[in-house]
């Protein structure tokens, strides 16, 4: 005899496990930590606002002196946005010779990469500011003109002072010109590794469709392959501008006198008030690094476009809406 269906309804109910009451698991580790870290971010913040030493309204006065800020706007901003200009193209150039076929020029991209990456950047700044001692003014200083032209024009029997431009070195080397050298030629073997690692990251196939198709090697790197490695190339190189920004304090090697914090410990070194104007150089250099790690999100979102499972919120609305119609 057959069973009915609404006995075998009821069986299966019966099989079926009641409600599990699920009880969230407690974490007192974490209600100490939270205790721990509000007590020492109290401390920190009485001492910062009851200690003299912090003088703050000598920090907003130092920080508000024309000099500081026009130190900020011409010697710290455009120093950054200059080195990493020249540093960006010199190093998308030293990745692309690093990936051609030909060994010279992987080799000089090898080379060039393994010098400027093992020298610090403040030795390097700083033989910058004596670089001069190469060309002394004596001898004319760094000139432009007909080549070996001691030994040119002694076999030509010629006479005369061929040169056709030249600059005192020690002006050139220490001054804006040569923070602007230092730091892009730092800053290029850094970003010549990020690029040759974004383009690395972009399937072979990219290429070889593009030339498939009558793209030249060169029209298909800059069409096809470059906006695709922009993707891996950004995040890193939005951490070398970050890093770019902090690193142009080290300029006071040089020293360059136009850069901010050069102006903020000549405020500290007359006044005696050193600490108070470190203060002000860490507010400056917390507001500036800020703005560009907001702006290096944007550049992530619009580079990251069409990569990853990540759904945006409208899409994901859309998508239920489309399901349940």
């Amino acid at each position: 005899m057959s069973e009915s269906p609404v006995e075998s309804t009821d069986s299966a109910d019966q099989e079926r496990p009641g409600i599990i009451h699920a009880v969230p698991v407690r974490h007192p580790g974490r209600y100490v930590a939270i205790a721990v870290i509000a007590v020492l971010a109290l401390m920190f913040l009485h001492m910062v606002l009851t200690n003299p030493a912090f003088n703050w309204p000598f920090v907003f006065e130092a920080m508000n002196q024309s000099v500081v800020i026009e130190g900020f706007i011409k010697g710290t901003l455009m120093c950054t946005v200059l080195a990493m200009l020249f540093g960006v193209i010199g190093g998308v150039i030293l990745a692309v010779m690093r990936l051609s076929t030909n060994p010279v020029l992987r080799a000089v991209s090898w080379a060039y990469t393994w010098f400027f990456r093992a020298i610090p950047r403040l030795v390097l700044l700083t033989i910058m500011g004596v670089l001069g001692i190469l060309f002394p003014l004596a001898s004319g200083g760094l000139s432009f003109g007909v080549p070996f032209d001691w030994v040119i024009i002694d076999w030509l029997g010629l006479s005369g002072d061929w040169r056709f431009y030249s600059v005192d070195a020690n002006t050139l080397f220490s001054g804006f010109i040569g923070a602007i050298v230092g730091l892009a030629a730092s800053e290029a073997a850094y970003m010549a590794e990020i690029a040759r690692a974004g383009i690395n990251s972009v399937d072979k196939g990219q290429m070889e469709a593009a030339q498939a198709v009558g793209m030249s090697r060169s029209l298909a790197m800059r069409r096809i392959v470059l906006p695709q490695a922009m993707r891996v190339i950004v995040p890193p190189t939005g951490n070398e501008t970050i890093a770019m920004l902090k690193d142009t304090s080290l300029l006071i090697a040089l020293p360059l006198s136009t850069e901010m914090f050069f102006q903020l410990s000549q405020i500290g070194a007359r006044t005696f008030q050193l600490f108070p104007v470190f203060v002000a150089a860490t507010l400056y250099y917390l507001i500036a690094t800020s703005i560009l790690m907001i702006g290096q999100t944007y550049l992530e979102r619009h580079f990251g476009r069409g990569f990853g499972t990540t759904v945006q919120p409208k899409a994901a609305a859309g998508l239920q809406i489309g399901a349940a119609k």
